[in-house]
């Protein structure tokens, strides 16, 4: 009697910008646990640590992430008032490919694969083949933050959030036979606004900071630098109030970030409930603003526990992949 092949494992990652540093943890802790997944699926930000894993570049790619300041986000912002988005995320895509490099897809060790959205039809694309950091930057592409990329056949390409932000479908057609995903939408609603109590920017860090952008960018995006500040935005809703705020209520981009929140909480939940993965881990980071990035080593802390709090079923699930199965 033969024996059938060994089920795929398929590692689903959602996306929750910042938040998504908790991917990190996840592979960490299945790794140890012994669970190496065949595949990485990921939406967002999911496919941007999908991509430094399935590279073989994770290790380096947490090593910078782990040590990025406030500053240093602020740093990596490209904002233009032109072009769809309010940053461009050439800055960022380039620091990127000094830690993964930007190979293509169809030669990484392990099979990858995100998602994006079709600007003109709403249209959920799957890339799947070409430039690694091409196919990242299309998934990221949040509606009001970034602009959107133009590939595939020169159409415009949004964030994969927009219309499945864990993308259990396209592990499946894939042929991944067992689903571990990650879902760090599980408890953001009516959380988004809380007010993190960490340490503010300084004056001076500030200054300095504004300074570097206007000398480098153009007259628009110095013109945006300032607005910024003027708006009073905070960084845990789009890019940083640099300034601490003093109004309680929510700026322009508190208010798209929730919005968006809210959207994918609920299309997360429809797209589960019709293609449900057989390890669901969500980290509880709803604490953790949309654009806090300087918050990596918490998020990979809580994605390490999140796993662990499902460690039973993981391993129960394991056990029974070990075991034989006739054919």
């Amino acid at each position: 009697m033969k024996q059938a092949k060994k089920p795929t494992i398929a590692l689903v990652l959602g996306g929750g910008a910042a938040r998504g540093w908790a991917h990190i943890g996840v592979i960490h802790e299945l790794a140890k646990m012994g669970v190496k997944p065949d595949m990485v699926i990921g939406t967002s930000v999911g496919s941007i640590v999908g991509g430094a894993y399935a590279s073989g570049n994770l290790e380096q790619f947490e090593e910078w992430i782990s040590g990025l300041g406030r500053v240093d986000i602020i740093r990596l912002l490209d904002a233009k008032m032109t072009g769809g988005g309010f940053l461009q995320g050439n800055s960022l895509m380039a620091a990127i490919k000094k830690r993964i490099g930007d190979p293509r897809i169809e030669d990484l060790d392990i099979p990858f694969a995100c998602v994006a959205t079709e600007l003109g039809t709403g249209r959920e694309i799957w890339l799947r083949e070409g430039s690694l950091l091409d196919a990242c930057r299309a998934s990221i592409a949040l509606p009001g933050m970034f602009a959107p990329s133009r590939m595939k056949e020169d159409k415009l390409l949004l964030d994969g959030g927009l219309v499945n932000p864990v993308p259990v479908s396209l592990a499946r057609a894939m042929g991944g036979d067992v689903v571990i995903a990650v879902n760090l939408n599980g408890d953001l609603i009516g959380r988004h606004f809380f007010i993190h109590s960490g340490d503010e920017i300084s004056d001076e860090e500030c200054d300095r900071a504004l300074a570097e952008i206007e000398e480098k960018d153009t007259v628009i995006a110095k013109w945006a630098a300032k607005m910024k500040t003027g708006f009073g935005v905070r960084l845990d809703s789009y890019i940083s109030s640099l300034r601490k705020k003093e109004s309680p209520d929510p700026g322009l981009f508190d208010v798209i970030a929730g919005s968006i929140d809210i959207m994918q909480d609920r299309i997360t939940r429809s797209r589960m409930a019709g293609e449900p993965p057989d390890i669901h881990i969500t980290p509880l980071l709803s604490h953790v603003g949309l654009m806090e990035f300087d918050r990596a080593k918490e998020s990979i802390r809580e994605g390490r526990e999140a796993t662990h709090r499902q460690k039973e079923e993981i391993l129960k699930l394991t056990r029974a992949l070990e075991k034989p199965r006739p054919k």
